[in-house]
């Protein structure tokens, strides 16, 4: 492990940990070399006192300054500085791999406020010395002591499991585990690890003992020696936390950006559902109760509303913390100010184990510059409830979630909460018809007709076609012309993924705050609300069809969902003794990008239960030559001929064909005087890209087109 060049750091680390130990009982010359290594690499210290004088620190605070949100050059120049400071003999890393690292805004390990700060200080000296000792040697007395300082040093206002095992962990990390939040996720929630070993884990508290630590420490370490175990030490264990994290983050972000696709189809009328923390740990709350609001902090950013896009919002935020990348924050904070409408209902959560609240919003969104807090975005709220429930399962941690798409999760929710059923505005939604989908979509009726026709006498179809002819856009669309009215709960779309499951689609174990329930999936749950509303149609509606593992996510469904199977035909669910049936008033709708190589032809199976409708570029339908008049850049129709002309080379290609025409969703829904930088936004960065990967071996057709797409906007 060590001569593995991602983790050079930790032997750098371990040596660091060992000659800091020499200043324990005499600390100024160590705070002054860090004054001198901060003003040698051009840094800032951060505050560590209340007057923002270093006076005094401890080891771990010192692993946080450059643990924390810094650029690796940084970085690098702080080590390179203490090497020669410390006369520290091993490398200096230049590799970051499996180390987890501090909140900017949390980096110190007491309280600069803390009249004791000195007794806080010297105990974590001598944490360090006894980590340091029983990592050499575990014997019962350097254990006792270990457990004494640990106790001691988890229980200062500032700190918790995630911080004071990150500590334990960079200065002996094949002999600390750390649970930080991307482990704890990894180890207990992420599947990875069996059930019947979660099992055994003690239930994780924010501020656990040191016996309650050592033994997830212990269990998981004789796992990692098994011969289940996929990594085989705490440091391979970090680093695959740290993978499935930005994994799931895309995968989040992924969904995020699907659901603002959808949510932008739905009616405005439609009543969301929001899951909502006031403040770390519910520390906002009794305040936001009293004054009737819900607030979001980041105030230091100003005026929400004055930001015209998420990425503005992540810039500015980015000035404040570089700690993060603030995916998630600019997600919510737009959401705030945008996506959350008067008589939404908000849940309120305390952790992620316990809900105190309910209430539904009565206001837009409003900056009140007055409030002396950072939370000073805020909306008035009607709170309808208060209390104390426990959360089904563990919720999201982030500080704001729409979860209206999943509905028998808001269900169990009211349910928890015992919600009146005039509590809830009721539910109001637009007509919607043909006249208005063929309005939305480039398509001829009598398309539109053989569409319908097929989805009645099939039950199932898919929608197949290249990139950007609008296959998503359509579906939801064809669904609520059906339903007529733009019902929402009436439609539910998922996105498989090659990791999708059976679990997640039927049923199937999932993890709660202690042990693993039966859970229902989404499409089992959409299903009983069919069937308990028999006299209207619902559509559930499936993107990236041909991604997932069609007959591990059907399992025994498979055979039920042909036309002629519904309701005459039930099976025995694998997790349980009922009889399952897919009733006659739901109907599939899939989509499928006949333009991706990585794919494998769809088996016969699938294809003899679903019909399919071929979805064209639409360029010469009536709907886009009359979008095409009414933008006044003559570029764009320019552009538009040459597109028409790159899909007709497509087309004849013997590789490709018409599967990988270039759709005219790439070009809807643009402003009338749409600049020219837009237009080469599109060609640049959409349609460039998509042709290098079609003609990845034939580099002369890339150049050709290429030069004439840009060609289009260069007059």
């Amino acid at each position: 492990m060590k001569n593995n060049s991602q983790y050079d750091w930790v032997e750098f680390y371990e040596e660091l940990a060992q000659k800091l130990l020499k200043y324990q009982f005499n600390r100024n010359p160590l705070i002054k070399i860090i004054k001198e290594i901060f003003e040698n690499c051009n840094l800032n210290l951060p505050k560590m006192d209340a007057d923002s004088q270093l006076t005094d620190i401890d080891p771990f605070t010192l692993f946080g300054l450059f643990n924390r949100g810094l650029k690796n050059e940084n970085r690098i120049s702080i080590l390179s500085n203490l090497k020669n400071h410390l006369k520290i003999n091993a490398k200096v890393p230049l590799s970051f791999a499996a180390i987890p690292v501090l909140n900017n805004n949390n980096a110190a390990f007491y309280s600069y406020s803390n009249a004791e700060k000195t007794i806080a200080i010297n105990n974590l000296w001598e944490l360090l010395k006894y980590a340091l000792e029983f990592s050499k040697n575990p014997s019962a007395e350097n254990q006792s002591k270990l457990e004494e300082f640990f106790n001691l040093a988890i229980n200062e206002p500032n700190n918790g499991n995630s911080k004071i095992t990150i500590a334990l962990y960079w200065v002996a990390p094949y002999k600390f585990l750390s649970l930080d939040n991307k482990n704890e996720e990894y180890i207990y929630y992420s599947n990875e690890f069996p059930a019947d070993f979660v099992q055994t884990l003690p239930k994780f508290e924010p501020k656990m003992d040191f016996k309650t630590y050592l033994e997830i420490l212990n269990k998981t370490r004789n796992f990692l020696n098994s011969k289940k175990a996929k990594v085989h030490n705490f440091i391979e264990l970090s680093n695959a936390a740290w993978l499935f994290a930005e994994k799931k983050a895309e995968e989040e972000k992924q969904a995020q950006l699907k659901q603002e696709e959808l949510n932008a189809l739905d009616d405005t009328n439609v009543t969301h559902y929001w899951i909502y923390s006031p403040g770390q740990a519910a520390s906002k709350w009794n305040e936001f109760y009293k004054n009737g609001v819900m607030g979001i902090g980041w105030g230091e950013i100003g005026d929400l509303s004055k930001f015209n896009s998420k990425e503005e919002i992540k810039k500015e935020l980015l000035k404040v913390d570089v700690s993060t990348t603030h995916r998630n924050n600019k997600h919510y904070l737009w959401a705030f100010v945008h996506e959350m409408k008067v008589n939404d209902v908000v849940f309120v959560k305390q952790g992620t184990q316990q809900i105190i609240g309910m209430g539904i919003i009565k206001s837009d969104y409003y900056f009140d510059k007055n409030v002396p807090d950072n939370y000073k975005n805020l909306r008035k709220v009607n709170w309808v409830k208060v209390g104390k429930w426990e959360h089904p399962g563990k919720a999201v941690q982030k500080a704001l979630t729409d979860i209206t798409p999943y509905t028998s999760y808001v269900k169990e929710l009211l349910e928890i909460v015992g919600l009146q059923d005039d509590i809830v505005p009721e539910q109001k939604y637009s007509e919607y018809d043909m006249a208005k989908f063929l309005s939305d979509v480039y398509m001829s009726s009598e398309n539109y007709n053989k569409l319908v026709r097929l989805l009645e006498s099939k039950k199932n179809i898919i929608l197949q076609g290249s990139p950007g002819v609008g296959k998503t856009f359509i579906a939801k669309r064809l669904a609520y012309s059906i339903i007529g009215e733009r019902n929402a709960d009436r439609v539910k779309m998922v996105q498989f993924h090659q990791s999708y499951s059976y679990e997640d689609f039927v049923m199937g174990y999932r993890p709660d705050s202690t042990s693993y329930q039966l859970k229902n999936g989404i499409f089992y749950n959409f299903c009983k609300e069919a069937e308990s509303d028999e006299n209207n149609k619902y559509f559930f509606i499936i993107d990236e069809i041909n991604r997932g593992n069609l007959s591990k996510i059907f399992g025994e469904l498979f055979m039920l969902i042909e036309n002629d199977k519904r309701e005459t035909s039930s099976v025995q669910l694998v997790y349980n003794d009922e009889k399952f049936s897919i009733p006659s008033n739901l109907y599939i709708i899939g989509m499928m990008n006949t333009a991706d190589r990585s794919l494998a032809m769809l088996d016969y199976a699938l294809r003899r239960r679903f019909g399919f409708f071929d979805i064209v570029p639409a360029f010469d339908s009536d709907g886009f030559k009359k979008y095409q008049s009414t933008i006044k850049n003559p570029h764009f129709s320019k552009l538009i001929n040459c597109v028409k002309e790159l899909n007709y080379a497509i087309s004849q290609d013997e590789s490709l064909g018409e599967g990988f025409c270039i759709g005219h969703s790439y070009f809807c829904q643009l402003p009338e005087n749409v600049g020219d930088e837009t237009l080469s936004d599109i060609i640049e960065f959409e349609l460039i890209p998509l042709i290098k990967e079609y003609w990845f071996d034939e580099h002369n057709k890339v150049v050709n087109w290429s030069a004439r797409l840009r060609g289009t906007i260069s007059d």
